[in-house]
């Protein structure tokens, strides 16, 4: 059994009905959707036309926010309808992130993630969603998309259709006959200054001039807004994880190497790398909009999300960082060595975990690249090599420390920027991530991008080229001071920009 929709975009007229309807059956707060009208006006007068789009979520096939979701509150029932639990969800807003449709949205109400759930406690005692039974037209239709009597797959089998989104394989269900292009397509029709009945959100608006469709002059006349689910606790994240697993795979490399990092690397290391894994830990609780609630990411968790799989990486580094600082304070130095491999392991965990949970956000097509775990890798050498830099100067502990922080942010910052260049320059799978790229390299983000990013790594890169040797210690501190605004300023721009382009 699979529940489905069918909207016939011909017979539509662009009433608000369904939208009504859907927020009196389930108290959606003011300025918020689960069911929408987009319209797209295109042409010039008298040679002009208005297109409408029933916007909701897809019941997807393959629903990426189900297996995203860290606690299960996002699940798909037997008959295809994918629901929610409010009770269980924590609001980290993964959800939103991978769902390619703008269906999710965070309940002002309840704090928790919300949608189109087919009206399921309608349809558990034989009736159909309040958004059907409204319609003054008939143009939605509901059904078993598994059933070829049933009305809906009559319909669907018997007319040409379409579904927004086909390139990202989640088996959509919601079926549209006679939409316009322009409406499906979110980068076919942008904002302009006005909509018809008000203002555009702030978000649509600056994000209008990325991106211009096929036909000048279709543009969106009414929508929602969708502003970004993540920001600067995200980006904070991102930079505090890899500083910690980057110093500690640095501490366990001299280690095996022979290189004497005293004090540095028996406490200081640990020291930054627990504190580190600590802020990582603290800043996804804060981003959460149910904080109370974590506890669930354990009790509950969703074991194919990498939101919970990156708390064990977590937890495999901090016990990873623990019994390194107790067998290099209380314990005999020689076993520091069988500890250094595991050590190394938990450390890339932690800082490549999050290429998984990215690539499972899957609304954000700049963040599908392939390149992602070996930048955030790079990233991690580059920032926890220039916080050891740091470190072993103030230690003033000779020339081999300094040559192994100056190589391994060298070796870094240079991966950083070969990475980055292939992955933004370079060739992408889709439109939504070439435009992502372009507003980083040449849109609003290129002063991010270009001053901070690249102009801060190429100074440090020099520095650190200066300090190869390790005699020469100040040009490697100043190096490591600048690597670390620079990772910040860059994944700023690319956070921020995955999140800029439309899909709705």
């Amino acid at each position: 059994m699979r529940y489905g929709f069918a909207i016939d975009q011909r017979t539509c007229i662009g009433c608000h009905a369904c939208t009504v309807a859907c927020k009196t059956e389930h108290d959606v707060p003011l300025g918020q959707f689960r069911t929408w009208v987009k319209y797209v006006d295109s042409g010039t007068f008298p040679d002009s036309r208005r297109d409408f789009g029933v916007m909701r979520c897809n019941h997807c096939t393959d629903a990426p926010c189900v297996t995203i979701c860290p606690t299960g509150a996002l699940f798909k029932r037997d008959d295809g309808i994918v629901d929610f639990d409010s009770s269980v969800c924590i609001g980290c807003k993964s959800c939103m992130q991978a769902c390619p449709y703008d269906a999710i949205y965070i309940d002002e109400d309840t704090q928790t993630a919300a949608k189109c759930n087919f009206c399921a406690h309608r349809v558990d005692e034989g009736l159909e969603p309040a958004c059907v039974v409204v319609c003054p037209t008939h143009s939605i239709w509901v059904g078993d998309l598994d059933d070829d009597e049933s009305g809906i797959s009559r319909l669907v089998a018997a007319n040409e259709t379409a579904v927004r989104a086909p390139d990202q394989g989640t088996g959509p269900n919601v079926f549209y006959l006679g939409a316009s292009h322009a409406v499906l397509d979110p980068l076919e029709a942008p904002v302009r200054e006005t909509y018809l009945w008000a203002r555009p959100d702030q978000q649509r608006l600056t994000t209008s001039a990325d991106f211009s469709g096929t036909d000048p002059t279709a543009t969106t006349t009414l929508n929602t807004a969708h502003p970004r689910p993540w920001g600067w606790r995200v980006i904070t994240y991102l930079w505090a994880k890899g500083v910690g697993a980057g110093i500690m795979f640095l501490a366990a490399l001299a280690v095996l190497l022979g290189i004497d990092l005293g004090d540095v690397g028996t406490t200081v290391a640990p020291a930054v790398g627990a504190f580190a894994a600590a802020l990582t830990g603290a800043l996804l609780v804060w981003d959460l909009k149910r904080p109370e609630r974590f506890y669930l990411l354990f009790t509950r968790g969703n074991r194919r999300s990498w939101l919970v799989l990156g708390g064990y990486c977590l937890l495999a580094f901090g016990l990873a960082v623990g019994a390194w600082f107790v067998t290099g304070n209380l314990a005999s130095a020689s076993v520091q060595p069988w500890l250094a491999v595991p050590t190394m392991l938990s450390a890339i965990l932690v800082a490549g975990y999050t290429a998984f949970l990215f690539g499972q956000a899957e609304g954000r097509d700049l963040w599908q690249s392939p390149w992602l775990l070996p930048h955030l890798l790079a990233q991690a050498a580059t920032t926890g090599a220039g916080l050891l830099a740091i470190a072993v100067a103030v230690w003033d502990l000779g020339p081999a420390p300094v040559s192994l922080a100056s190589r391994a942010l060298l070796a870094g910052a240079l991966a950083h920027l070969a990475i980055a260049a292939i992955d933004l320059a370079g060739p992408h799978d889709s439109r939504g991530a070439e435009v992502a790229a372009r507003v980083i390299l040449r849109g609003r983000y290129r002063v991010l991008f270009w001053a901070g990013g690249v102009a801060l790594t190429v100074a440090a890169i020099v520095l650190a080229a200066v300090s190869w040797s390790g005699e020469v210690v100040w040009p490697v501190v100043v190096a490591g001071v600048l690597v670390q605004p620079a990772v910040l300023l860059y994944e700023t721009a690319y956070v921020r920009a995955g999140q800029d382009v439309p899909l709705s």
